[in-house]
């Protein structure tokens, strides 16, 4: 398992919660306060060792922590530019979400997000499929699909099922807020 997985739980550890949290859990794991280099393999037991340590340390359930850590990764401008790039609104980003494995293995070959397939069952209501190495991957895309019904500006219901692998997706209204803005091309430092 490539080591960004694992140092974005460590940033939304630190960013959220505190450096004073993630030197906790990292002494739970007896790992150093640097914590894991992004690009180096680890094997899955770590990521799911650190879930546990996080989840301990904090108190909080690992439905909970899960899903805040999707809505967090949605927030870093990085994954929210690869996932903007799915589509000029919810739905179209919805009905690209199957190429989102792809299209981030063009940016990292090694990195092992699961394979997501979405199901149209209704007007305005999916179903997403979720199938990772790793459990607890549909907690982290409820979160992810929440943040970015909110940068879209959409009012959605997004709960992810009991068997850890499904998202249910429903469309309550598609403008419901100005969305946040986006354009595929960054502006240059220091113009408007």
């Amino acid at each position: 398992m490539l080591g960004l997985i694992n140092r974005s739980i460590q940033n939304f550890l630190t960013d959220t919660h505190g450096v004073e949290v993630w030197r906790r859990v990292a002494a739970r794991l007896g790992l150093s306060a640097a914590g894991f280099e992004p690009m180096l393999k680890y094997e899955k037991g770590q990521s799911l060792k650190l879930i546990e340590a996080a989840c301990a340390e904090l108190g909080r359930s690992r439905t909970d922590l899960l899903e805040d850590l999707g809505t967090y990764l949605a927030t870093r401008e990085p994954v929210r530019r690869l996932l903007r790039y799915g589509g000029c609104d919810y739905t179209d980003f919805l009905n690209t979400l199957d190429d989102l494995h792809d299209r981030a293995r063009m940016a990292l070959a090694d990195l092992d997000l699961p394979e997501l397939s979405l199901e149209t069952l209704d007007d305005g209501e999916y179903r997403l499929r979720v199938a990772g190495r790793l459990p607890g991957w549909a907690t982290v895309f409820a979160g992810i699909l929440r943040a970015m019904a909110d940068d879209y500006g959409v009012l959605a219901l997004i709960e992810s099922e009991e068997n850890g692998e499904i998202v249910s997706i429903r469309l309550l209204d598609s403008s419901y807020a100005k969305g946040r803005n986006f354009a595929l091309s960054r502006p240059l430092e220091g113009s408007l």
